[in-house]
């Protein structure tokens, strides 16, 4: 696991989960449509930036970036449910999602890379 890449795509995740949460909790049409799709796409996208920073095998591409595409919507879930603007429930499945589309994510970013 190559811990640099995983602190960088995490953080580049949560920066984005955040902007998404802090701005939906006053624009209802984000949050009602955009938090489950936008907040994957994030996942996914700190997937990718792990892979091509980790330049790992297979393995480690695919466990890296479900870790980091996990790891930022965790966070950026809590973040919404202690606004109030999501229910508890989704902190597990929103990071159970977040962390398959962040395996996707480090799949395309290994096929690119």
């Amino acid at each position: 696991m190559n811990k640099d890449g995983l602190i960088i795509a995490t953080a580049i995740g949560l920066a984005l989960q955040l902007a998404m949460v802090l701005i939906g909790h006053y624009v209802p049409a984000i949050r009602e449509k955009g938090f489950a799709i936008g907040g994957m796409f994030f996942s996914l996208v700190a997937g990718l930036i792990y892979a091509r920073m980790a330049h790992a095998g297979w393995g480690g591409a695919l466990g890296g970036g479900a870790l980091a595409g996990g790891l930022c919507a965790i966070l950026g879930i809590a973040v919404s449910t202690v606004l109030g603007d999501v229910p508890p429930m989704i902190l597990v499945m929103g990071t159970a999602a977040s962390a398959v589309t962040g395996l996707i994510g480090g799949a395309v970013g290994k096929l690119i890379g």
